[in-house]
């Protein structure tokens, strides 16, 4: 059995050219970024770079990590306001002093992109949302574009964070999946692992996942991001876990760059409203 890559690259390269044909309307998107964090700044160089390939403009707000609560409330606040800001991101992590919750709810549903105000995730909960999460989204169509169903699939998720494991799971339940989601304090990780049929990492831990952990012919979707000796890499060991899936995403080039069309995919739905 040859093991087939599940190519976020190329699907985003066509999602991000139809949405430039479909932009009518000259869109913004607006990223705020507080103090430094390498990640982060690769992921905003991808979403400015995918702007661009969807005819879309890209603004990004920086600040020192040391602003005050207050201050940055005030900022966001102002970039809210601004008419030709068409959606915002705050991008995730903030530095460990800031409650993001206090943040994230001051972006209204019509420019919450990312669906991580209460608003906008409560709508998504509830199943009424207009829109998905990215990184839910960009899951989804990566399956569907290499027709691998949900329905009926045993499905295990190594995370329960807020940005892939907790909105995914939801949507899985929805697809008709039987799911199931491993944290830090599950025993035996490997032998939740070892049972799906399709397996999906989003932690940021690199090698978490070894070939050992999962049975042959499984689908691993691998939506985890950490730097490794200069490297962007994911939970997956992809050497051994390739030798015995069915179907896995790289990384780089897998999860990450459909996010970040999906993204702008929301910006182009919320806005045709």
């Amino acid at each position: 059995m040859k093991t087939k890559i599940l190519d976020g690259k190329n699907l985003s390269e066509k999602i991000l050219a139809g949405l430039k044909k479909k932009n009518k309307k000259k869109l913004t998107l607006a990223v705020v970024l507080v103090g430094d964090n390498v990640i982060s700044e690769i992921f905003i160089n991808q979403k400015r770079m995918a702007c661009e390939r969807a005819g879309i403009n890209f603004k990004l707000f920086k600040f020192p990590s040391e602003i005050k609560n207050h201050n940055l409330k005030k900022e966001i606040e102002k970039i809210v306001e601004k008419s030709n800001i068409s959606g915002i991101i705050i991008q995730l992590p903030l530095p460990e002093k800031f409650v993001p919750e206090e943040f994230l709810n001051l972006i209204p549903e019509e420019k919450d992109v990312d669906v991580l105000s209460e608003a906008s995730l409560g709508k998504f909960y509830q199943g009424v949302s207009p829109i998905l999460p990215p990184t839910v989204s960009g899951i989804l169509h990566l399956l569907k574009n290499y027709k691998i169903n949900l329905k009926g699939k045993n499905v295990v998720i190594v995370g329960a964070g807020r940005l892939v494991g907790l909105p995914l799971a939801i949507q899985f339940l929805r697809e008709k999946a039987t799911t199931s989601i491993v944290n830090r304090f599950t025993k035996d990780t490997g032998s939740f692992t070892k049972k799906a049929d399709i397996l999906v990492c989003g932690v940021g831990k690199p090698d978490l996942i070894k070939g050992d952990m999962v049975k042959r012919g499984a689908v691993v979707i691998d939506a985890g991001s950490s730097l490794w000796q200069g490297k962007l890499v994911g939970d997956v060991e992809f050497g051994s876990v390739s030798k015995k899936a069915s179907y896995i995403t790289p990384v780089p080039g897998g999860v990450g760059p459909m996010t970040v069309a999906c993204l702008l995919e929301n910006l182009t739905k919320i806005k045709q409203k």
